[in-house]
């Protein structure tokens, strides 16, 4: 067969997909998707997956390293910790840089294998698909049951199972929520919501209630419009997918032609595909995917093994629909790692390396030196002149500090803290002092003399920062 008549023949059927999407109809109302029960060898492995991935989400509030949490994104406090590595905000740089090489790497990974995350570990796909869908199927049963139950009048069976299912699924919003609060404000302050009255942590609990509100629309009702309407990496794939992409594809250089298959029918039709639609029915964002890859598709494999069961029941070999390229559709031959790969790479490789000296290169103490607003030098009876300074230090540790602080590039300058005690930086905390940093009067040769301060943890530089210090001499720069 003619592989460039085979791909016309591709859009002969059905030129509309182009411009609708299948979860809207031609007057703008919402097209309700019932997806067929998947079952096969793809899904069999997305449900390990499955298993393994909402077993990493729901325990990972509960996992320490070295005392620390996993992962905790606490904005409303401004403090992070990743891989029990705490952030604050005066790390934005490395936060930012964290966050670029994650999307320089989910744009390789979009290049070369099209859109496996959201098919195999997007949290959206997970839920909705292996729980949400699994608990509906359980209950109201397959596609056609599900639609004979919606038009069915609300007598107690149904009025029964509708009670069933929501009340889940209330469940499992409720611990979804609660998962996602102990990744945003920890653990401990989520069990000490749960475990005290409301009146005593409000805002915790509406937080709560509006995150369980919030998941229980999502997963009921918005479902998949979630990634067709809403999610922008969809919407992306225009731009980072190319012929040499890897994602679900239909076989239309075996398929096409498509045919009804008929009992008495002496010779079968040009193509595999016999036109089943049960790839169709099988989708959970409703597309048809021998139309080409489409916005709405997020590789989740239902049509490949609905294809495949089909095709093992009409001695026709499988992988009519299967991962591939539309290269190597049309031209038989694969090749994954292409120049457009090679320079992502590159800059993935330099980004990590960069990332990874500014993490081993990081200070443990960030400290902040300010000049008291509104005072001058002042001059001593021993010849001296001070300044006067508020001192503010960060403990991006785990463990409390002591610190002590010299002026490093004058060894007759002196540092002194106002009041008594040493310098204490709780752990993971911050704490302010203040200062004077005293010269003598002959050593200072200008009206603003650039210091550097050292910060000191048991005898051990731990930090360098700078400051100016104001004298009489010389004119100010």
């Amino acid at each position: 067969m003619n592989k460039k008549a085979s791909l016309d023949n591709l859009y002969e059927y059905d030129e509309e997909f182009k411009d609708t999407i299948a979860t809207v109809d031609a007057e703008g109302k919402r097209v309700w998707v019932y997806p067929k029960k998947p079952s096969g060898h793809y899904h069999n492995r997305r449900i390990v997956v499955t298993i393994i991935l909402l077993s990493i989400l729901f325990s990972g509030p509960f996992i320490r390293i070295n005392g620390r949490p996993f992962l905790l994104l606490n904005i409303f406090e401004r403090k992070f910790v990743i891989l029990g590595q705490a952030f604050w905000p005066q790390d934005f740089f490395l936060l930012a840089l964290l966050l670029i090489t994650f999307f320089v790497f989910v744009i390789l990974f979009t290049v070369i294998f099209g859109r496996v995350w959201c098919g195999w570990a997007c949290p959206q796909t997970l839920f909705m698909e292996m729980v949400f869908r699994k608990i509906e199927y359980w209950i109201d049963g397959d596609a056609n049951q599900q639609r004979k139950l919606k038009k069915a009048p609300w007598n107690a069976q149904k009025i029964g199972k509708r009670l069933l299912k929501h009340t889940i699924f209330i469940i499992i919003s409720l611990m979804i929520s609660h998962t996602v609060m102990a990744y945003l404000i920890g653990i401990e302050e989520v069990k000490q919501i749960v475990s005290q009255s409301p009146s005593e942590h409000w805002g915790g609990f509406i937080g709560l209630m509006v995150f369980t509100g919030i998941f229980y629309g999502v997963f009921s009702w918005f479902r998949e419009q979630a990634c067709v309407a809403v999610c922008p990496y969809g919407r992306l794939q225009g731009v980072l997918l190319d012929k040499k992409s890897i994602a679900v594809m239909y076989d239309w250089v075996r398929g096409e032609p498509r045919g009804k298959l008929k009992k008495k029918q002496e010779e079968a039709p040009k193509g595999d595909c016999i036109d089943c639609k049960l790839c169709v029915h099988a989708c959970p964002t409703g597309i048809d995917i021998r139309n080409g890859t489409q916005l709405e598709c997020v590789n989740c494999t239902a049509c490949i093994d609905a294809c495949n069961d089909v095709m093992q029941k009409v001695n026709l070999p499988t992988g009519l629909i299967r991962y591939s390229s539309f290269e190597a559709i049309e031209k038989g031959k694969q090749k994954i790692f292409t120049k457009r790969a090679a320079a992502y790479s590159v800059v993935l490789v330099l980004l990590l390396g960069i990332l990874g000296f500014s993490l081993a290169s990081r200070s443990e103490i960030e400290t902040t030196v300010l000049k008291v607003p509104g005072q001058l030098y002042q001059r001593t009876d021993d010849g001296h002149i001070t300044n006067l300074y508020n001192i503010q230090f960060v403990n991006k540790t785990f463990e409390d500090m002591t610190l002590e602080l010299r002026v490093e590039d004058e060894p007759e300058a002196e540092i002194t803290k106002v009041g008594e005690g040493d310098q204490l930086v709780p752990s993971n905390g911050l704490s302010e002092g203040v200062y004077f940093i005293k010269i003598p009067t002959d050593k200072i040769k200008s009206a603003k003399t650039s210091l550097t301060i050292g910060v000191y943890k048991d005898g051990k530089l731990v930090e360098k920062t700078g400051t100016k210090f104001l004298g009489p001499v010389g004119k100010s720069n």
